[in-house]
């Protein structure tokens, strides 16, 4: 008998952080592990009981030792891999104070919006860039 599996459903929250430079922070995920070397925009899971702002802001400073002041949302995205189905909640971030630092991650860096083609990400994230690219740094 065939039993069709479902793969987990995580829902994370995502930051783009933005500085007064109008660049993004980026991360690299760590070589071992699910999607190890790619490039994303830093978030985590939301856990039970708490919004996707106070997640945002828990999962920044835990992975980056940042603090951020979380915006408007940018946008939602439902996405299916082989082995994962995501709904990332996408926001626009501030960067208030800190030395980002790859705590949980193998590297972080500052971007330009029009330098993201050159560094690879997750499918999923392509629609974030797409969405970036409409509203640019004036959506913030």
């Amino acid at each position: 008998m065939n039993t069709i599996t479902t793969p987990p459903h995580k829902i994370i929250g995502v930051a783009v952080i933005w500085n007064d430079q109008q660049q993004i922070l980026i991360d690299r995920r760590r070589p071992e592990g699910v999607m190890g070397g790619l490039w994303e925009f830093p978030g985590g899971k939301i856990e039970p009981g708490e919004t996707v702002e106070e997640c945002i802001q828990r999962e920044i400073e835990e992975e980056l030792g940042i603090l951020i002041e979380v915006g408007e949302r940018l946008i939602t995205i439902d996405h299916t891999y082989t082995h994962l189905r995501v709904t990332l909640t996408v926001h626009h971030c501030r960067w208030l104070q800190g030395i980002p630092q790859p705590l949980e991650c193998a590297e972080v860096r500052w971007v330009n919006l029009d330098e993201l083609d050159q560094f690879t990400f997750p499918e999923a994230n392509s629609e974030i860039i797409a969405a970036l690219r409409v509203v640019g740094s004036g959506g913030r």
